[in-house]
């Protein structure tokens, strides 16, 4: 517990005990001697320990504007009971109310400690590399390109590549996976993950501003901002509920009176219990609790998610669409046939590694591994890299095309189209066809594992958007058993393809879409939930999407969704169980069938149930 936390604990210690005491002694006739001014002094002596806070805050919140809320509500029910002469009641109320706020404040320190691993994960120092040797620096004051030394043991300060050294990283506070990862000489490290063995010496490849332990923590500090519907919906029901319940309870306690000649002190009593157990409590915490604590078990797996409004979109997902390279497949590109239509296999494969020579594109880079020269840079000028369709350049003198057989028809070049399974990069030169080159993708290990779970989970149909041909793409989705498979795309049609099948989703359920947020930030932005895949590093992931898987693991896609839909379930039946469970003793209340006790349960009872049960989220 937190000092405060301590303090109430002995606050409602005491007064329980002083309380207890009390009725003792009442019972026994002790305090039957006193006049009414002095037991009520002996009663007022444990409310003001444990209420005295409630009462100051709920003068402040008056002066401030913020009149009704539970402090006002525990506050006039209270001094209206003592003012009936029910002080035994009047404090147990303050206590038990104070024992409800002590078990939500528990609640919630519970809740922030399931995704404190990720606030852990900021680094204190760096090793910088200097002419006097190393130095420990704040990573905010380490230049790019520095090299730095991580030493086993530390947490990684920067991003960067290594240069020397071999060890094993441990990324389990990113990930949530448990095995480490091997780093050598060239590796990509990420900051935020722990060195566990040997020294590394790393060159740092991007700010501590940029780094993704940085934008990993701006992600989950900002994700309570962003509220799901139905926290929004009990917001502004609490806003107008307690004014509501006010105003009934005053008219409760005078117009029977008033009216019909009712006895003053029974309808102040009853008026007291309809203000005590209308209380919101329940759900204006045990809502937000939840989805919180859904938020933190997804931190646990490796999942970040960025508010509730996209924890609520997974848990109604009906359908999800992904990408293909490098989502559903590895993105490993290899070179597995050279077929040249004029010319020799070795001058083909040649002409496509000068054509791509500039380009980042994984394709791009399998050719030039392939070929496994060095390019010459003269020889090649005017390189345009079309998205989606393939290179244009010019290659000694003459006009060089690489990609689509749509991009060569649109040069003039005639193309007959290969069947071959895999994705075909076709060149002509000097307007004349020259020949394709096959690259095989595998598929990623667990993708059909992945798409017969998030089935399992209840997502009913699943598609897939991809640039590559008609053939490859058909090929990937028949031994993935999707839905629909669309092919031949080019950036701009994969958002006219998702905007078709938006239309087509049922009422009140959602569309997502996975992709490895390099390349889909249009596409991800306009689906319902964007869902970052491979993305451990990936600035481009964590800026467009609403949910990043912080690896590899397509399998992490059903741990998601049953998390949504768990937390989602378990929000509902506490905002049903609450309201439900509150109107009957408010019936009852007004009827005067319900006593000062089990109006407390209605308030505290019910908030501790739906506190308890809103923290079985942090479960998975």
């Amino acid at each position: 517990m937190t000092k405060k936390q301590k303090r109430t604990l002995f606050r409602i210690i005491l007064a329980a005990v002083l309380l207890a005491a009390l009725i003792v002694l009442d019972k026994l006739g002790v305090l039957e001697p006193l006049p009414w001014w002095g037991k009520l002094g002996c009663y007022l002596i444990p409310y003001l320990i444990i209420g005295l806070d409630i009462l100051w805050e709920a003068v402040e919140h008056i002066f401030h504007g913020q009149v009704f809320d539970e402090n006002f509500l525990m506050a006039v029910a209270t001094v209206a009971a003592f003012g009936i002469g029910e002080y035994p009641e009047a404090v147990a109320v303050m206590l038990l109310y104070q024992v409800g706020e002590l078990f939500q404040s528990c609640a919630v320190d519970k809740s922030r400690r399931s995704i404190s691993a990720l606030m852990d994960i900021v680094p204190e120092y760096a090793n910088l590399e200097t002419p006097e040797g190393l130095a420990e620096t704040d990573p905010e004051e380490v230049p790019v390109g520095s090299v730095i030394v991580v030493k086993a043991g530390e947490r990684i300060p920067l991003d960067g590549v290594v240069l020397e050294g071999e060890s094993l990283i441990d990324t389990a506070a990113l990930t949530g996976e448990s095995v480490p990862r091997t780093a050598r000489p060239g590796s990509e490290l990420i900051s935020g993950c722990v060195n566990g063995q040997g020294t590394l010496r790393v060159r740092t490849t991007k700010a501590y501003a940029d780094a993704t332990v940085t934008r990993i923590l701006e992600l989950v500090e900002n994700a309570s901002s962003r509220k799901a519907r139905t926290e929004n919906f009990i917001t502004r029901f609490a806003k107008w509920y307690t004014p509501l319940v006010t105003v009934g309870a005053v008219l409760l306690a005078v117009l029977p009176p008033l009216c019909f000649g009712q006895d003053w002190g029974e309808w102040i009593r009853r008026a007291c219990i309809f203000l005590v157990v209308s209380c919101p409590c329940a759900l204006v915490i045990s809502v937000p609790l939840g989805f919180f604590g859904g938020i933190g078990a997804a931190s646990r797996k490796g999942i970040l998610v960025k508010g509730s409004n996209y924890l609520e979109a997974a848990a109604r997902l009906s359908a999800l669409v992904f990408d293909k390279t490098g989502t559903l497949t590895r993105g490993e590109f290899k070179v597995s046939k050279v077929l040249p239509a004029a010319g020799s296999e070795a001058e083909l494969l040649e002409m496509a590694a000068l054509g791509e020579s500039y380009s980042n594109h994984p394709i791009a880079a399998s050719i030039r591994e392939a070929w496994g020269k060095e390019p010459e840079p003269a020889r090649i000028q005017a390189v345009q890299e079309l998205g989606g369709q393939g290179v244009v350049a010019e290659l000694d003198g003459k006009q060089l095309l690489l990609g689509s057989a749509r991009l060569l028809r649109e040069h003039g070049v005639s193309v007959t189209p290969s069947d071959e399974a895999g994705t075909l990069v076709y060149a002509a030169w000097g307007g004349e066809y020259r020949g394709l080159i096959l690259i095989a993708d595998g598929l990623k290990e667990g993708a059909a594992e992945a798409i017969r779970a998030v089935k399992a989970a209840g997502v009913e149909k699943t598609y897939m958007l991809s640039g590559d041909r008609r053939e490859a793409a058909e090929a990937v989705g028949r031994t993935l058993g999707l839905d629909g498979v669309k092919a031949e795309l080019l950036p701009q049609d994969k958002v006219s393809a998702l905007e078709e099948l938006l239309e087509t989703r049922p009422a009140g359920r959602t569309l997502g879409y996975v992709g490895d947020g390099l390349n889909d930030a249009p596409v991800l932005g306009r689906a319902d939930l964007g869902i970052a895949m491979g993305s451990l590093g990936s600035d481009a992931a964590i800026e467009a999407a609403d949910l990043v898987i912080m690896d590899d693991d397509l399998r992490k896609l059903p741990t998601a969704i049953r998390i949504a839909r768990k937390t989602l379930r378990i929000v509902r039946q506490n905002i049903a169980f609450a309201l439900v469970v509150k109107f009957a003793i408010l019936v009852l209340g007004a009827l005067g069938l319900a006593s000062m006790w089990l109006a407390v349960f209605g308030d505290v009872g019910v908030s501790v149930i739906a506190i308890l049960n809103s923290m079985r989220t942090l479960r998975e």
